[in-house]
């Protein structure tokens, strides 16, 4: 190929921005009902055109009309090689306009940021694999093992429509694949100017999404009422909002703690880890989260009209069990409700964690050591979940591994499912380098 040829490839760095400001532009809210969620087949089909555009077949599969997921396999250049697995979402939370500084689908760029929902959660990792695809594919890299790529649907309500799918329906597509990559992991905090920690995602909490009902006697409401559904379910749902569950360290947090205490020069205390984490700035949100359970009230539902006493009440409760503690949770629970409040189930998957070793990790810390020289990878717990819980029951070894160098002063757990999301270019850039390497080395 002539050098005039050469220097007309688009560069994966800059194409990245392009594609991530695509993404953003289309609306894949995903509001947890099939009727009000949209674009996901849209964002799907672009997925899917990008990777023709370069020679790479997909197949796209959807599991309701419009909740679109696509899967691309890229030959490796050792077949006997366990496949990798990297997997995005396309969906994203609800976002209101009127409380964002730019509107939350217009991908803007201001200020070296690319505006949007989605932003971090996850459209830029998507847009960063994409951009290091169409790369190899037009400079003839060929990675060391097979690569399998899924764009999926459904994430943030569960992944009933997208992962969970894949796996129960089309599982040969993830033949052979023995490990994985997706979001909320690789990204950095800033001990100094000289001094980054990356986190990488070894563990996450599980997901334990329940349902308070309370049953009582319908009446007028201007009688005097001791039977009353809402009270009690308010007065279940406010010893739930109230407590707090037992502290609880995992290795994973056992390791992320050490490393930060080293590095920081912080005493830590094993049976008061909340005073380190209370040092780590605006981390502490997400650390904080996974040394115990947690129980947060999301939802209420009760009565029909102002002067009727309705017979029921219903309440949402977002649970996250640690590693092994789900039913442990579930029997806190029913202590804290009381017998006359009922829990019902609306998702309930498992917590998982995995250890920080092997080929994989070695080469994730390598990447981003060659583009960051003062890179320090350390393992920890997402205090939320992802798809990984749905790939890791065909026994893939999953991590977080997103990498992003993020400026020293920005609250980067903020930005998850908060107003005004946003992902720096550089940050962008970035990634796609780190990626890049990685890949051509796992």
């Amino acid at each position: 190929m002539t050098s005039d040829a050469a220097s007309a490839r688009p560069d994966p760095t800059a194409e990245v921005v392009d594609l991530c400001r695509d993404l953003l532009r289309i609306d894949t809210t995903n509001t947890g009902d099939n009727d009000t969620s949209v674009g996901e087949r849209r964002a799907a089909e672009y997925v899917a055109e990008k990777l023709a555009e370069v020679g790479v077949e997909s197949v796209l599969h959807e599991s309701a009309p419009g909740r679109a997921n696509v899967v691309a396999r890229i030959p490796g250049a050792d077949p006997s090689r366990g496949a990798l697995l990297v997997h995005g979402h396309l969906d994203v939370v609800p976002a209101d306009a009127d409380e964002w500084s730019v509107h939350p689908f217009s991908g803007e760029e201001r200020d070296g940021y690319l505006w949007g929902r989605g932003a971090i959660d996850m459209k830029d990792f998507d847009a960063m694999v994409l951009a290091v695809v169409r790369h190899w594919q037009r400079t003839g890299v060929r990675p060391p093992r097979d690569i399998v790529l899924a764009y999926t649907a459904d994430e943030e309500a569960g992944s009933d429509y997208g992962a969970r799918f894949l796996v129960e329906n089309h599982r040969d597509l993830f033949d052979g694949c023995t490990e994985a990559i997706g979001e909320v992991g690789g990204f950095s905090y800033s001990v100094n100017d000289s001094q980054r920690l990356y986190l990488i995602e070894t563990a996450e909490k599980g997901i334990d999404w329940l349902r308070l009902h309370a049953k009582g006697r319908p009446g007028h409401g201007s009688m005097v009422h001791d039977d009353n559904a809402v009270t009690a379910l308010a007065e279940a749902v406010a010893r739930i909002g109230r407590h707090r569950f037992p502290v609880v360290v995992t290795d994973t947090v056992r390791a992320f703690l050490e490393e930060v205490s080293d590095l920081l020069g912080i005493e830590l205390d094993p049976n008061d880890p909340e005073t380190a984490i209370a040092k780590l700035g605006p981390i502490a949100n997400i650390i904080g989260a996974t040394i115990r359970n947690t129980a947060n009230p999301t939802r209420l539902a009760a009565g029909y009209k102002d002067n009727v006493i309705p017979g029921r009440a219903t309440a949402t409760i977002d649970c996250r069990s640690l590693p092994g503690q789900s039913e442990l949770l579930e029997r806190q629970l029913r202590e804290l409700v009381g017998p006359d409040i009922a829990i019902e189930y609306v998702q309930r998957q498992p917590a998982l964690e995995t250890t920080f070793d092997g080929d994989l990790v070695e080469a994730m810390s390598a990447a981003l050591r060659a583009e960051d020289p003062g890179a320090r990878p350390v393992p920890y717990m997402l205090s939320g979940g992802t798809d990984a819980k749905a790939f890791s029951q065909l026994g893939i070894r999953c991590f977080g591994f997103a990498p992003l160098r993020l400026p020293a002063d920005l609250n980067f757990s903020a930005l998850f499912h908060g107003i005004d999301e946003r992902v720096p270019v550089d940050g962008l850039q970035f990634g796609v380098r780190v990626l890049d390497r990685f890949l051509r080395t796992c």
